[in-house]
């Protein structure tokens, strides 16, 4: 397997790509997942991230589809074991909110999508600042005593309910919190940076960042006058019309031009050199897609080129 990297202070092992599953059952059907997660794991890929919300947005979706055709390929491929699965609660229909009893009964409904016993990171989506830390992670810590969880991790939390959530697990001698999920990327930092980023670091967490394209703007494929065929393409094209945004591209494409590499590669090997980060998370509907972001384990900037990025993104 390509370099793999150790997350946070688990014995999870990863590709430096996190492969997102927020596409399967959206605008990838069963097929074009199949192709795709095959893809990524010929290419020596074994981090799949998915949520048990995905993806319920969709008209005639219940929520629970991406965690269905995941689970239907690890078995139809029977190679569970090589696969780090990491799913989320707090998000589903049925199953809202991080009571114990939610998070307990959205686990069991998750690993019975998944076709598994167990998943091996499993993220509290988005916190309940109205929920107790203490509930959330004797829940959690119920989990991974009874083997349905391995590890777990926090996406979308403030880092007060971090740090109390870490003292609350260090101070009872429960499971802690080993990784963190946040919205990062070149065109959002501050939403890392600062003293989210700073407690991981301290702590030993491992930073695994969402919308690390930025919903497909660090592709590249977004220029002023170009029309993209896209479910996130407002989202994306919204990012052409700040200063920041076109400083971004600009940089990309000169770094892109020196490796002759894809803008998208560069993006995410930006993100993977960064403090905390073990792997970005990125989703690609077609194969076509995929060599540009599994170009991150391989692709090395020098500093001046980070220097470059850093200054741009500023």
């Amino acid at each position: 397997m390509t370099s793999v990297r150790k997350l946070g202070t688990s014995d999870l092992e990863v590709f430096p790509l996190a492969l997102g599953g927020n596409v399967f059952g959206w605008t990838a059907d069963r097929a074009q997942s199949f192709a795709v997660l095959d893809a990524y794991a010929a290419a020596g890929g074994n981090f799949v991230d998915t949520a048990d919300s995905y993806s319920a947005w969709v008209e005639g979706n219940k929520g629970g589809e991406s965690e269905t055709i995941i689970g239907e390929w690890v078995r139809a491929r029977g190679n569970r074991s090589d696969v780090v699965i990491a799913t989320k609660v707090s998000q589903h229909p049925d199953h809202q909110g991080l009571s114990a009893a939610n998070i307990k009964a959205a686990a069991d409904a998750s690993l019975k999508r998944l076709g598994t016993d167990h998943i091996d990171l499993y993220y509290t989506h988005f916190d309940k600042p109205e929920v107790p830390v203490e509930e959330i992670i004797g829940a959690l810590d119920e989990l991974v005593r009874a083997g349905k969880v391995r590890h777990i991790a926090a996406s979308n939390i403030s880092a007060e309910r971090l740090k109390a959530s870490l003292d609350f697990s260090e101070k009872e001698g429960l499971a802690r919190y080993v990784a963190l999920q946040p919205h990062y990327n070149l065109v959002s930092r501050d939403t890392y940076e600062g003293d989210l980023l700073d407690l991981a670091q301290r702590a030993g967490l491992a930073a695994v960042p969402y919308f690390a394209l930025a919903s497909g703007f660090l592709t590249g494929k977004y220029r002023p006058g170009a029309k993209v065929d896209s479910a996130r393409a407002e989202g994306a094209a919204k990012h052409l019309a700040t200063e920041r945004g076109q400083r971004v591209l600009a940089a990309l494409d000169e770094v892109a031009r020196a490796h002759d590499a894809e803008a998208a590669t560069v993006a995410l090997a930006w993100l993977a050199a960064r403090p905390t980060v073990a792997a970005p998370i990125a989703s690609a509907r077609t194969v076509e897609q995929l060599p540009a972001l599994l170009g991150v384990a391989e692709l090395r900037l020098t500093e001046d080129e980070v220097a470059k990025l850093d200054s741009a993104s500023a």
